[in-house]
């Protein structure tokens, strides 16, 4: 695939810039431990397979066209960060939620799937970033070069992630001895949720 350097260097420099998802596996890791911040990680790069599709069966360019559409995802995406946000505000703090088994886990890489899919702007991000890198003389199909590029964006999204998620469940993990502080940590992570949500609706 021509431009692979150059496409895996632009990835990394995207993924690592300061994001929502960012955010949101970093309060993973500190509020619930590693093992939720990489699997946070892993519900993020599991997203990408959602956008690279939209992108390449064109669905994208019809949001893009529709400010409505536009609108409705966002908004939904919106709503969503918030209400896992109210969630975390109300749980009972580290020491419970770092206690998390199997389902729980299951529910943290679900919510960060379908967070990463309700984000409108990654989908109109890959439909204009993914075709920059595709080579309409090589004789392969677009459409699988695309789903290439999608892939590797994956990849490289995901140990990014899960580098951060391992960080910041240290953090927790060190801070969780401490069982006073688990309370602020989920209000710490149920805020920057909110937060997201709010600059989402708003801003974005």
């Amino acid at each position: 695939m021509p431009d692979f350097f150059l496409f895996l260097l632009a990835s990394l420099a995207i993924t690592i810039a300061p994001g929502p998802d960012n955010l949101q596996v970093l309060a993973r890791g500190i509020s619930q431990g590693r093992a939720a911040g990489v699997t946070a990680a892993a519900g993020f790069a599991a997203g990408v397979l959602f956008h690279t599709t939209l992108a390449a069966l064109g669905v994208a360019a019809v949001i893009k066209s529709s400010p409505l559409a536009f609108e409705i995802v966002k908004i939904a995406g919106a709503l969503y960060l918030i209400w896992i946000g109210f969630k975390a505000l109300r749980s009972k703090g580290i020491g419970s939620a770092h206690a998390g088994n199997e389902q729980k886990l299951s529910s943290v890489f679900w919510q960060s799937v379908v967070g990463n899919m309700l984000n409108p702007k990654v989908t109109l991000f890959f439909i204009v970033f993914l075709p920059q890198f595709i080579n309409t003389e090589s004789g392969s199909s677009v459409m699988l070069q695309m789903f290439a590029l999608g892939g590797i964006f994956m990849l490289q999204a995901f140990a990014v992630f899960a580098s951060i998620g391992l960080g910041a469940g240290m953090i927790g993990t060190w801070l969780k001895r401490r069982p006073r502080t688990g309370v602020w940590l989920d209000r710490l992570a149920g805020v920057t949720f909110i937060a997201l949500g709010l600059r989402v609706a708003l801003f974005a």
